[in-house]
């Protein structure tokens, strides 16, 4: 091991890195550091693997920058697409060491200059793309939304991914109405249980999928009208039958694999076929012959570029959701809460399939 020597202790850095004075190591300035010395743990990504590869390691605290805030990390919510980034196989690969987990929920502690918005003491939730699997981060503040007191992190934590962006496909991409037919794929998962709950929300009658009965039994608890069990049903028959063979009028698919095709010969005319990821690991190729004679619609659901272009609506739909979960409309329902040290244990939980909600960190 090497050491960066900027005349104070610092973690051991791998010797195939290079560093010059001024350089930023996780996201934290080496040069500003308050408390030289002072360390928290951290769960770090050091090269491309799986989750038995990640390390459990002390790294120096952060300090706020111009219009960032320092946040105590009480919950880091876990999505499957963790388990991509770390094995370099999803569209955004950040430098090494980086800590996997988008979202937080946690307590201000600092701020640095140029924030109004927040306090120390503000209870928040952000989603940062990756980097929360620690115990401190330091977070731009205009991603950061205020809490609720009644609403606890464990809960909040899963809300700005899977919640923002189920919303931002049903309200923005599909303009899902009050009494349209939504069908939901993999709809005891995570994205998929918001899928559930935010279509009854928006007064959509939801016919939940999946490949078990006990995820079916889960999703119909968290408000799904119908279900079918692709294991054991056609998925196309099932939703034209459920539908009196109109079709459905909304797809939400975060699932891809051979089940989206089904799904599209089982839409309603003008419907839309919402892709929102690829879970089962294969990228359908859709006959656009079945768009053309269903006069419907293929729609891309790439929510954290539209965040990044539009972040003043993205406040917008945070705050409706922080403020529908605190109110008992959404349950954002936990599946399981690890402590730091068990975060592989954690992503194999999510990576097995085994996850019906979110799957949390408490560092």
């Amino acid at each position: 091991m090497a050491f960066a020597d900027f005349g104070r202790p610092l973690v051991p850095i791998s010797p195939r890195l290079r560093w010059s004075a001024g350089s930023v190591y996780l996201g934290l300035d080496i040069r500003a550091q308050s408390n030289p010395g002072a360390k928290m743990k951290a769960i770090l990504c050091t090269r491309y693997g799986g989750p038995e590869d990640l390390e459990l390691k002390d790294i120096p605290d952060p300090v706020a920058g111009v219009g960032e805030a320092v946040v105590a990390v009480r919950a880091a919510a876990l999505n499957f697409f963790d388990t991509l980034i770390i094995a370099g196989k999803y569209q955004y690969k950040p430098a090494f060491p980086f800590s996997p987990a988008a979202e937080l929920a946690g307590v201000v502690e600092s701020i640095g200059a140029g924030v109004t918005s927040l306090a120390p003491g503000d209870r928040v939730v952000g989603n940062i793309g990756w980097g929360a699997a620690r115990e401190r981060v330091a977070v731009k503040a205009d991603r950061c939304v205020k809490l609720p007191a009644n609403l606890d992190f464990d809960r909040a934590a899963g809300l700005t991914v899977i919640y923002g962006t189920t919303l931002y496909a049903l309200r923005h991409r599909a303009k899902l109405k009050a009494g349209e037919t939504l069908a939901v794929l993999g709809a005891a998962g995570g994205t998929g249980l918001a899928a559930v709950e935010l279509g009854k929300l928006m007064g959509a009658r939801v016919i939940a999928c999946a490949s078990a009965d006990d995820k079916l039994a889960f999703a119909r608890a968290h408000g799904a009208d119908e279900s079918v069990n692709y294991t054991v049903q056609d998925l196309k028959e099932a939703l034209r039958q459920l539908t009196g063979g109109r079709g459905v009028d909304v797809v939400y698919d975060p699932v891809g694999g051979p089940l989206a095709e089904a799904a599209v010969r089982a839409i309603a005319w003008e419907g839309r076929f919402l892709v929102v990821g690829f879970a089962a690991g294969e990228i359908p190729k859709l006959p656009l012959n079945l768009v053309l004679l269903r006069n419907c619609d293929v729609v891309g659901v790439f929510w954290g570029a539209w965040v990044d272009r539009n972040p003043q609506m993205h406040r917008a739909d945070m705050a409706d959701l922080v403020q529908w979960c605190a109110d008992g409309k959404l349950t954002a329902h936990v599946h399981a809460v690890y402590p730091l040290e068990r975060t592989a244990d954690a992503l194999r939980e999510i990576s097995n399939r085994k996850a019906m909600g979110k799957v949390v960190l408490r560092p």
